[in-house]
């Protein structure tokens, strides 16, 4: 299927590394030109060199999605360097699993606000494109109650309301709004692989829990991405596709 994604400017935060490296990746490699942002400036620049291979424009520079100038500036510069904006995907956690205020700071910051400013200062080039798109990236840990039921299973299932309401009220403007809610994703050095090492008894747990009887991996989570933030998606807005190897049994109607 050719997913219509050739010629699209897309603007991914976190794309460095896991899963936000992966929808990056096959963004690009769909022909789709690419502005990614991470914090770590050795990592931004690698992975711009990486991806020079599809022949695309690919924008990368450090921003913080906990800093508001620093995003909105990468959000500007990246719209001008790819000449607008037809997708953006948020996609960055802060991982905040503690119970405790700051915990729920930073949860709220990074994950939901970072969200929140992304599409903030999409939204004027979003107003001007005919295919325009927005992915965030949530959890099962949003639709369940597991280990991290503190401030990153909250934030989550916040984000899976906040796209939704955008759906809704974006409908009217052409701007589909959708959610992807990834199981357990395993990578080399992603929290499930740190966990595999510092905690495994949770991680040996986890594992038994999916009845795949494996983890999912971030190309797996960056094709369903990829699918909704396409033109092959028109008529699908407003949805949380939960991609996690029918780890959660509640169901979703």
């Amino acid at each position: 299927m050719d997913l219509g994604l050739k010629g699209l400017k897309a603007v991914v935060t976190g794309g460095t590394k896991g899963i936000g490296r992966a929808i990056a990746q096959t963004l690009a490699a769909e022909g789709a030109h690419i502005a990614l942002c991470a914090r770590n400036a050795d990592e931004v620049k690698q992975t711009a060199a990486d991806f020079a291979k599809y022949g695309v424009t690919v924008f990368a520079r450090v921003a913080d999605v906990g800093d508001a100038k620093s995003l909105a500036a990468w959000v500007d510069d990246a719209a001008k360097a790819l000449g607008g904006i037809d997708i953006a995907v948020a996609n960055v956690s802060a991982l905040a699993i503690a119970n405790d205020e700051a915990g729920w700071q930073s949860g709220f910051n990074v994950d939901m606000m970072g969200t929140v400013r992304l599409v903030n200062a999409a939204m004027p080039y979003l107003e001007k494109s005919s295919k325009a798109s927005i992915v965030t990236i949530s959890s099962v840990s949003g639709r369940e109650i597991d280990f991290a039921a503190g401030p990153y299973g909250a934030f989550k299932a916040a984000i899976i309301h906040y796209t939704q309401g955008l759906a809704y009220h974006l409908a009217g403007k052409n701007i589909r709004a959708n959610t992807v809610s990834p199981g357990n994703t395993y990578f080399a050095g992603g929290v499930w692989n740190q966990i595999e090492h510092g905690n495994p008894a949770l991680y040996k747990q986890a594992l038994a829990m999916n009845p795949t009887g494996r983890m999912g991996t971030p190309q797996e989570m960056a094709n369903a991405a990829a699918f909704l933030t396409s033109p092959a998606a028109s008529f699908i807005t407003g949805t949380n596709l939960v991609v996690d190897g029918a780890l959660t049994k509640g169901v979703q109607f």
